[in-house]
């Protein structure tokens, strides 16, 4: 199933590489069945803010935001929406987490790719569900459960 992944770069700082982002996408997206695009766009605190409050009511960058899109009319690639990715909020989160950067940029990319495929976790049941499949996926990468620490609690 080929995937088309469109990374746009609208930080500043280092960011993972396009074949990286790739990688972490196909990883997610291993059960589609279909060609498929998504966009990845990367962003400031500032960016974030602004798109965390006029789509989500919050105040605040964060992580990562999805923006699923569902097309009236089949598309050949199937369109799958946006993930909206801030830079220095990675950062922090993988410096406060104690997780590998690297490792940390997967994982939110991973979350983001099944946001977009209808995945929550509103409720705990849709978590219990997401987070399971988010550790699936990157034990295929070699990363290891993002939850661990969290779970240790």
């Amino acid at each position: 199933m080929p995937v088309i992944v469109d990374v746009q770069i609208a930080c500043d700082g280092d960011v993972p590489n396009n074949e990286q982002f790739q990688q972490w996408v196909e990883a997610a997206l291993q059960a589609v069945d279909e060609a498929c695009e998504l966009s990845i766009r990367l962003v400031e605190s500032e960016e974030s803010a602004e798109l965390n409050s006029s789509y989500r009511g919050k105040i605040g960058s964060t992580n990562v935001l999805s923006f699923p899109f569902d097309s009236p009319v089949p598309m050949e690639p199937r369109l799958l929406g946006d993930l909206i990715i801030c830079r220095p909020k990675v950062e922090a989160e993988a410096k406060e987490q104690g997780k590998l950067l690297h490792h940390h940029w997967a994982h939110l990319v991973v979350h983001g790719c099944l946001h977009l495929l209808g995945y929550d976790h509103i409720e705990d049941d849709e978590a219990e569900v997401m987070e399971e499949l988010e550790k699936q996926v990157l034990q295929t990468l070699d990363i290891d459960n993002p939850y661990q620490e969290e779970m240790q609690s």
